[in-house]
């Protein structure tokens, strides 16, 4: 299965909407801001399938010491395919000498992310303004 991972590629409001409801994550639900926060990220990796969007994840960064990677999305019937981690190596080009990169993960993520040298961080706790639904 070949698929093409590209950084800073093009996106649609109609297949990111259906990518993020394939994910049950409730950011689909604000298409609008979005697409703004996705097409406004420091960078925007995109992973496609004979052209049809299966993954895409996002950077928010100061451009010199931290990221933080909120949002890394693989539609689940290409889960365990590789695309996410192809994904990971191509923010990976970008960010391998930052500081800090930050990320949080939940369920099975965990384990993904800890496979790619990911850890927790000490003591921190992971902190936010959060309705616990929302993804």
């Amino acid at each position: 299965m070949d698929f093409e991972v590209e950084l800073n590629g093009e996106i649609e409001e109609a297949e990111i909407v259906a990518l993020y409801r394939a994910n049950q994550w409730s950011s689909a639900d604000k298409p609008e801001p979005l697409l703004l926060a996705l097409r406004n990220s420091h960078t925007l990796v995109t992973a496609r399938l004979d052209g049809e969007l299966v993954g895409v994840g996002n950077a928010i960064s100061d451009g010199h010491l931290v990221v933080y990677y909120p949002h890394m999305l693989v539609h689940p019937s290409n889960h365990g395919q590789g695309i996410g981690r192809k994904m990971m190596e191509a923010m990976q080009s970008v960010y391998s000498g930052f500081h800090q990169q930050m990320l949080t993960a939940d369920a099975e993520a965990v384990e993904f992310y800890k496979a790619l040298g990911f850890e927790r961080a000490g003591k921190t706790e992971p902190m936010w303004v959060y309705l616990g639904t929302e993804h």
